[in-house]
């Protein structure tokens, strides 16, 4: 009786079953567990192309405003001020160059992006774990990068990181497998575009010099100058991304710029608020469920752990690892916004590959009856399409515009296209205009210039020891530079002041001084669902909905 389950993990082993195709060739993973990871792909592509057109939000804004600036010669820093690092920046000057200058052109770049991270989780679970499992957490990657609890419809930075990390987690198995200094270049190059793409980024390199060093530690005294040497060759090519960067930027005159506001000011942004305020913000949103969630997916691989055959156990390592700096990537600055849980998706879709393949050998260990072997598949598959049903509104009925208020109620990104279509109506190609709000997106559309660097007002409205400085110099330039229109957007989630505060009562003081002297009001947006009002003219002045309109002034004569 003692020989039975040896005989039966002897047969599971050299079986070619999906499960057990761990070491063999790369090539030799693409069989028919890819195309139905293909389906996957083109049915989570399906809904993401019916969304093409949904509206930027703010932060698409940003780097859509960002990148057309890129591509009209002006470096990042120059004319827009913000404390992420320019790798987003040149990655939608790209998609714009090659999609085009419209919301469509930018979220057929994301999909392309959420579809190449698809395929390399897919590569490198299959390569730890066996096809199956690759399946598996390709299958829901695509599912959870689309979910509207992390905003996976907009192109935040955070996919940008994830698809930079999978293409430098290639060469680092490579590297390990292989002990060859040129993989360890690689994977160092890889992870610093990582970096540059968002400051979390690196957390994701250090993630990768944790595993090389554990996973390739000598073991013996003549091995510790090849590990020295592997390692440092890392550590050079990790820094040699940003180095190339702060030279470019340096040579465009815009370094200063650059160090003060993603280093200096991006410092003083993470500790503005309290712990107590950081939880408060967590408590109520949807992100909440998803940290849960994870961690849940933990609990369950870390039981299933005790089923896993030794060649799985093998990876516990990278697994591990790579959970835990994925949660840390999640963190910084304790703002957990929705979508910086992306970052920690590709590792809750590995867990869950391996929860189900584990409990598959656990079930073909104990019992001969197939139904019982595949019943783990089942259930993925049935929670799977539960989930998709759930959320079959926005995937399958609304249009792009009600998806887009469906996501981001009381936000005016649905009415910042028609808006900024009329200011490049109405302005000439070197005007400049400004936005008294958080919504670059109009400049962007607009394609007109700002009047000030200054393309949110978070940071003037911030209890941080910048703010009189930020403030003044906002004036500044806004005054110097003359704008045609001035653009207010009387909504709270554009400005997140704190009413009565010495940042709001000074930055509101001058700006109704200088409307009021200089400009005239000739249009109004009354925000409202399931859709707007807009007035222009003399009817612009007699309509007012503090708290929910957006303001057109045009400069006087």
């Amino acid at each position: 009786m003692s020989i039975e389950p040896v005989v039966r993990e002897e047969e599971i082993q050299a079986s070619p079953s999906p499960e057990n195709n761990l070491g063999q060739p790369w090539r030799r993973l693409f069989r028919w567990h890819f195309v139905v990871l293909l389906a996957v792909i083109v049915f989570f592509g399906a809904i993401r192309w019916r969304l093409l057109d949904m509206p930027l939000e703010r932060d698409e804004g940003e780097y859509a405003y960002a990148g057309q600036l890129i591509l009209q010669g002006i470096p990042p820093y120059q004319l827009a001020y913000n404390m992420k690092l320019p790798g987003t920046y040149a990655a939608y000057a790209a998609i714009l160059a090659v999609f085009g200058q419209t919301a469509r052109g930018i979220h057929l770049g994301l999909l392309l992006v959420n579809t190449l991270s698809i395929i390399l989780l897919y590569v490198v679970t299959a390569r730890l774990f066996g096809t199956l499992a690759g399946t598996i957490a390709g299958s829901s990657y695509a599912f959870l990068s689309t979910h509207q609890a992390v905003l996976g419809l907009a192109a935040h930075a955070t996919h940008f990181v994830v698809l930079a990390a999978l293409i430098g987690v290639i060469p680092l198995l490579r590297a390990e497998e292989t002990k060859r200094t040129a993989f360890f270049f690689w994977t160092g190059i890889a992870f610093g575009v990582t970096f540059l793409m968002k400051q979390p980024g690196l957390v994701f390199g250090a993630f990768a010099f944790f595993y090389l060093a554990v996973q390739c530690w000598p073991n013996n005294k003549c091995e510790w100058a090849r590990w020295a040497k592997n390692m440092g060759v890392f550590l050079l090519a990790g820094v040699l991304p940003f180095a190339l960067t702060c030279v470019v930027l340096y040579r465009a005159g815009v370094f200063r710029n650059f160090w003060s506001w993603t280093f200096e000011y991006a410092r003083q942004y993470a500790i503005t608020l309290p712990l107590r305020e950081h939880w408060e913000e967590l408590a109520p949103k949807a992100s909440t469920l998803l940290l849960i969630f994870c961690l849940w997916i933990f609990a369950v691989a870390r039981i299933a752990r005790s089923f896993w055959n030794p060649i799985v156990r093998r990876h516990v390592v990278f697994v591990d690892g790579l959970l835990a700096f994925s949660c840390a990537a999640v963190c910084p600055g304790l703002y957990f916004r929705p979508h910086y849980f992306i970052l920690i998706m590709p590792v809750a879709a590995i867990l869950i590959a391996v929860a189900v393949t584990s409990a598959i050998r656990l079930l073909t260990a104990k019992f001969r009856s197939r139904w019982l072997h595949v019943l783990p598949v089942i259930v993925f598959a049935a929670a799977w399409a539960l989930t998709v049903h759930r959320n079959a509104e926005l995937y399958f009925k609304l249009t792009p515009l009600q998806a887009c208020r469906f996501c981001y109620p009381l936000n005016p990104f649905v009415e910042a296209a028609p808006l900024a279509e009329y200011l490049r109506r109405h302005t000439a190609p070197t005007d400049t205009i400004i936005v008294f709000g958080s919504e670059p997106e109009i400049y962007f559309y607009a394609h007109r210039h700002s009047a000030s660097g200054y393309i949110y007002v978070y940071s003037l409205m911030e209890d941080q020891p910048y703010w009189p400085a930020m403030q003044k110099q906002m004036m500044q330039e806004v005054e110097a530079k003359r704008p045609a229109y001035v653009v207010f957007v009387d909504v709270w989630n554009s400005w997140l002041q704190r009413p009565g505060s010495p940042q709001v009562v000074a930055f509101v003081t001058w700006m109704n001084r200088y409307v009021s002297n200089g400009f005239d009001e000739v249009g109004m947006v009354e925000l409202a669902d399931p859709e707007s009002r807009y007035f222009w003219g003399d009817g612009a002045r007699g309509h007012h909905q503090p708290g929910r309109e957006i303001r057109i002034f045009k400069r006087k004569g």
